[in-house]
């Protein structure tokens, strides 16, 4: 019996040269990406939360993932989103990269923006290098989906 034989899943334990690599997970690309519109409902809280924001402040609220029913108060002019401890938004797991994407903000006007991350930043369903959040955008990033909401003082007043 040849010993020096690979037994299977040595392939998968190996690195080249012993390189230390990114541990981000990547999804299938055609169930796992896929869009699922979420229900608008919200809670007492989330709603409160929500008016009582101020005037150029936005709200993330995480609708799905290991961290649902989070929200994270959107109120400088970036704000980092990722798996690094020091990203502003930290989400603990492997299918976020570690600078993963980055929130904008100018005036009250709010843009993401993706770091060249593995899994992609995904807004309404559709995977963006970079693109305009408005009010009640869908956001997915890895695992986690999220709703955007900008302050009632920022909204038109015919919405």
């Amino acid at each position: 019996m040849d010993d020096n034989r690979e037994r299977p899943g040595d392939d998968i334990r190996r690195s080249a040269g012993g390189a230390q690599h990114d541990t981000t997970q990547t999804f299938g690309h055609d169930s796992d990406l896929s869009f699922v519109p979420f229900g608008s409902d919200l809670t007492d809280a989330e709603m409160e939360a929500i008016e009582a924001l101020p005037s150029r402040s936005a709200l993330l609220i995480v609708r799905s993932g290991p961290a649902a029913g989070a929200r994270y108060l959107l109120d400088t002019d970036v704000t980092t989103v990722g798996r690094h401890p020091d990203a502003d938004i930290f989400f603990d797991d492997v299918t976020v990269s570690r600078r993963h994407s980055e929130v904008t903000c100018l005036g009250s006007a709010f843009e993401i923006v993706d770091q060249r991350s593995l899994n992609g930043t995904y807004v309404n369903g559709e995977r963006v290098d970079r693109s305009a959040l408005v009010n009640g955008a869908e956001v997915r990033i890895g695992k986690f989906r999220l709703t955007f909401f900008v302050s009632p003082a920022d909204l038109p007043a015919d919405e």
